[in-house]
């Protein structure tokens, strides 16, 4: 799994964990962080141990206590492992939301099944967490299926 984003750091270490959405962790390690203190660009590989058995996870980003060892100054972001999606679908197609659309709506229109909703919200995690929080004018990714 590689993460890139912008962050700061200097002569520091920043310990990692990533997991699935069932809680099973798939990483966890520190890394050496070093800089002059500005904000920089990075991209760093973390070797997973198992291949996530959901679309979704967490990146958790803390540090440990020397005082006792526990978990401080934790952020969890949100992930979708791309495999997830890559693997499963030959590709997508963009549907732009018109007013009256919901994801059960679109997925009836689109797969003859309202109840396959739950493929294009996992496709769209980058946008919406939950079905309610479509509207007019939002450009969603619709899976098409391998299968």
């Amino acid at each position: 799994m590689r993460v890139c984003g912008i962050a700061t750091g200097f002569e520091g270490i920043i310990h990692v964990g990533v997991r699935d959405n069932n809680d099973t962790e798939l990483f966890r390690n520190f890394l050496t962080v070093g800089g002059n203190g500005i904000l920089a660009n990075f991209s760093v590989g973390l070797p997973l141990k198992i291949v996530p058995a959901t679309p979704q996870g967490t990146l958790e980003i803390f540090s440990i206590s020397p005082a006792n060892g526990s978990e401080t100054n934790k952020v969890i972001v949100p992930i979708v492992f791309g495999n997830a999606l890559l693997l499963r679908y030959f590709g997508f197609y963009q549907y732009t939301v018109i007013p009256g659309d919901t994801l059960f709506g679109i997925a009836q229109q689109v797969y003859g099944d309202g109840r396959f909703s739950r493929r294009i919200l996992e496709a769209n995690r980058h946008k919406i967490n939950r079905p309610d929080q479509i509207y007019p004018g939002l450009v969603l990714r619709v899976p098409v299926s391998k299968f």
